[in-house]
């Protein structure tokens, strides 16, 4: 659905994206994810068109994004990290608004609020609206018109976590029924519960590509921390065959007054891949 080929953004003579390749099926919840810096946000800022490519080329639903602006618009919905609201209109005008801009029938403002679980301040204005109420409201806007693609950027940040499984639930439906999904986020939870594939970026370059749970698998450390009744401490390695069978022995024997696994540290995974800590 969306693909990336050789893409590079400079800015002056700095590569914000330098050279990325990246294909996102249809009908799938991506996250793309990266220090600060790394060249996410640019990447996003091409596929919504507003920030032209520097050499490679980016298509959406088979239309390149610059040759072909006019078929791509329509494609995709669009939820931004900053709110950009009309203040003093309800949330119901807010979307009635930009729903004439797709052309939908007045009816669907309201359908997306109670999508949301904004119905019941559907007619209040927004500058009473708490940072959550904003949040959804943008997602709100976002679905107006049913699109095939979706880029949120921190689409549950300042939001509860009722509110946010509003939005994972509302997320997992649409691509259910064929969406193709790409968000940014800093919640590596969030990234394991909903998302089908992860990519990571760093100073501009892909770095790891899979699904959460197989990046999971493959950084988690395979060590037990083992404390024995008299207090000592001991450490086995489980992709040694001759840590297992000393760990059964431990166990075995009856040594092993405390027991813990390591579990999956993504802080550390992604210094291990990008020698930055994720913030």
């Amino acid at each position: 659905m969306i693909r990336l080929s050789g893409l590079r953004v400079l800015y002056g003579s700095f590569a914000a994206v330098d050279g990325l390749d990246l294909d996102i099926r249809r009908g799938e919840l991506f996250g793309l994810l990266g220090p600060n810096g790394a060249g996410k946000s640019t990447t996003i800022r091409v596929l919504i068109g507003q920030r032209r490519p520097s050499a490679g080329s980016v298509t959406v639903g088979g239309f390149d994004v610059v040759r072909e602006w006019a078929k791509v618009k329509p494609i995709f919905g669009y939820v931004p990290d900053r709110e950009n609201h009309f203040e003093e209109f309800t949330g119901r005008r807010n979307l009635e608004f930009f729903g004439r801009l797709y052309g939908v029938p007045r009816r669907r403002a309201l359908e997306c609020l109670e999508m949301v679980e904004l119905g019941e301040v559907a007619d209040l204005p927004v500058r009473g609206y708490s940072l959550g109420m904003r949040k959804k409201l943008l997602l709100a806007r976002a679905l107006l018109h049913e699109p095939q693609v979706l880029y949120l950027d921190e689409p549950t940040a300042n939001l509860d976590i009722h509110s946010a499984e509003v939005v994972h639930r509302i997320l997992r439906e649409r691509v259910k029924h064929g969406a193709t999904i790409v968000l940014t986020t800093h919640d590596m939870d969030e990234v394991e519960r909903i998302c089908d594939r992860v990519g990571i970026v760093c100073r501009g370059k892909l770095v790891a590509l899979d699904s959460p749970l197989t990046l999971k698998q493959a950084h988690t450390e395979r060590m037990v921390d083992v404390t024995r009744p008299d207090g000592e401490r001991v450490v086995f390695d489980l992709d040694a065959e001759a840590g297992r069978r000393a760990l059964a022995a431990l166990v075995t024997a009856g040594g092993v007054a405390t027991l813990r696994t390591r579990e999956f540290d993504f802080h550390a995974t992604f210094l291990k891949l990008t020698g930055q800590a994720f913030e």
